[in-house]
């Protein structure tokens, strides 16, 4: 099977897609898929690419940091590519670019299926960035349903998008998974490396959004002992203010954006708390590979986080963060029974759900099953593959 993938490649901005993308091209070169991957130009001369895959560097720009726009030169040479390769599907990262409602057309001149991947986080509609989220899916309605099929992370997201209005592109839970030998429980000399016997973590983007500000605010509140660390993993927005805002309390690392995927398994496996504090997410990858190296887990109830944490660790409500949070921490400090019951079922929850073996199986499955239908013009499943 050759499959055309249209992803996303190192990016401060798109750590989850980015991430996404890594892991299935992985996932499906292991399994002898041939794929062409089409991503935007960065600033590395080579990608390294796994067996398997062919790359396609497109010319683009960001605005602002928020948005890809292609170079005028992207349809021709998808075409071509297209054209050539012929892949039996083709899979779209959303967002990829202001290409997102051309792919399809595209895809479809030569009678090829088109599968795409909706990213885009969701919350709470009461709060300003689960309002801004709703707009985004319902500027986004007419586009989707452009696919052939679209992959959503739960249930919830299903929902929010029939209500929404997509009506024509049929809609597949298969959540984001983890790796889950790569990511689990073992040694890890880090704690030892900061002198730390507990340390609290978060891996992620420092944007508003995030409220990684919230996070160390609670950290500060709780007047904790000098060898409970908190470590801040990610770059963005917010990073430079909060390290100058806690340059004075050595309790409090900021890390920078972690690329080495061996330095995040170290920070992993030695924590014994990940904060996930975020206003809006889709389905956190971050979160699941904390939740299969073992850590006692807090989120927020935004996106599919509650749905995969709930009964695995603290869920807790935006409404009132900035008093529960403390709370939580401080609880899962002073009940270590308690914190390490916690820590045995994230493992245990990411494990039975969250198995990234496991969605590829789902995943290949529904390539499988997608075929072209000449006499309707349209694409539709043999049976019901998920």
């Amino acid at each position: 099977m050759k499959i055309a993938w249209f992803g996303h490649v190192a990016s401060e901005r798109h750590y989850g897609t980015m991430s996404y993308s890594r892991m299935m091209l992985n996932g499906l070169s292991q399994r002898a898929v041939d794929v062409v991957f089409f991503f935007h130009a960065t600033r590395e001369r080579h990608l390294v690419t796994p067996p398997n895959v062919r790359a396609v560097r497109i010319g683009a720009f960001d605005i602002l940091n928020r948005a890809t726009v292609s170079s005028l030169r992207a349809e021709r040479v998808i075409k071509n590519v297209l054209r050539s390769e012929r892949p039996q599907v083709a899979h779209v990262s959303l967002s990829f670019s202001n290409l997102d409602a051309t792919i399809p057309e595209l895809c479809h001149d030569f009678e090829i299926p088109v599968v795409a991947t909706w990213h885009a986080p969701f919350g709470p509609p009461g709060t300003f960035w689960g309002t801004a989220m709703r707009v985004i899916y319902r500027m986004y309605t007419n586009t989707l349903d452009k696919y052939d099929a679209v992959i959503v992370f739960s249930e919830n997201q299903k929902r929010m998008l029939k209500k929404n209005g997509v009506e024509r592109a049929p809609l597949y839970v298969i959540p984001n998974g983890v790796d889950i030998e790569k990511f689990a429980p073992g040694e890890s000399d880090y704690k030892r490396e900061l002198g730390a016997r507990l340390l609290i973590s978060y891996l992620g983007r420092i944007e508003p959004e995030k409220n990684v500000n919230v996070l160390c605010e609670a950290f500060t509140s709780l007047d904790l002992p000098d060898d409970h660390v908190l470590v801040i993993a990610g770059a963005g927005m917010d990073l430079g203010r909060l390290r100058r805002k806690y340059s004075d309390d050595p309790r409090i690392i900021f890390r920078g954006h972690v690329t080495d995927a061996r330095e995040v398994q170290r920070i992993l496996r030695a924590s014994d708390i990940y904060v996930l504090p975020s206003e809006v997410e889709g389905l956190s990858i971050a979160m699941l590979e904390a939740m299969a190296s073992g850590a006692a887990m807090i989120v927020t109830d935004v996106g599919a986080d509650g749905e995969a944490m709930r009964g695995a660790g603290i869920v807790l409500d935006l409404e009132n963060l900035e008093g529960q949070l403390p709370l939580a921490i401080r609880q899962l400090i002073e009940f270590p029974e308690f914190r390490q019951e916690l820590r045995r079922r994230a493992r245990q929850r990411a494990v039975e759900q969250y198995s990234l073996q496991a969605n590829l199986d789902k995943l290949v499955h529904l390539y499988e099953h997608l075929t072209y239908h000449p006499y309707t013009q349209s694409y539709a499943y043999r049976d019901n593959p998920i």
